[in-house]
């Protein structure tokens, strides 16, 4: 039988009394108000302690996930909205081992991750969240649709043709200038 660990019992006795599964906020919660080691203390609005405990949580889970795997016992669904115990299927543990974002969280390296890299992280994960809206709007400012064969030399040209167009020195309009500027440093990171 492996070495118990406090964090790693507290967290499947939690799962075990939430069969319908538990969020991520619901089972740090749980943990902090047990004062379960290593969770840091301090405000979960504090980006450096939410990285750090978000982080611990989900090693965690991956090391209560391969462990209940190799027993036999259970299957751990992790999902940040819903993380539950499923009944054991032989054969599924070779397929939780090939998880890309298993070996970042057993990779405790990541912990030491400062409070600058947490905050680009954080800039990074709010810009692809609005991506997909961004880049619908930049293709319309520029009168573009995504053919498949849309690529940067065609954005640059529409880009220099509308530009033209809409230059203040020429005319045009600084707001509409100002727009197409943003469009295409929008679609930039898009076609390089």
């Amino acid at each position: 039988m492996p070495d118990r660990d406090p964090l790693l019992d507290t967290l499947h006795q939690l799962l075990l009394d939430a069969p319908e599964g538990l969020g991520e906020y619901a089972l740090l919660k749980a943990l902090r108000e047990r004062r379960i080691e290593p969770l840091p203390e301090g405000p979960l609005s504090d980006p450096l302690i939410l990285f750090r405990c978000h982080f611990l949580l989900f090693n965690a889970l991956y090391r209560l996930r391969d462990r209940l795997n190799g027993e036999g016992l259970a299957q751990l669904e992790i999902q940040p909205l819903c993380i539950r115990l499923l009944p054991w299927r032989a054969g599924q543990q070779a397929l939780a081992e090939d998880d890309p974002l298993r070996a970042y969280y057993l990779d405790e390296s990541q912990l030491g991750t400062s409070a600058e890299e947490v905050e680009d992280l954080l800039v990074s994960f709010w810009a692809r969240q609005a991506a997909p809206v961004d880049r619908a709007r930049a293709l319309a400012l520029l009168k573009l649709e995504d053919d498949g064969e849309l690529s940067r030399r065609r954005i640059r040209d529409r880009y220099r043709r509308l530009a033209a167009e809409h230059h203040p020195d020429r005319g045009g309009d600084a707001l509409r200038m100002m727009e197409l500027n943003e469009a295409m440093e929008i679609l930039e990171r898009y076609y390089r």
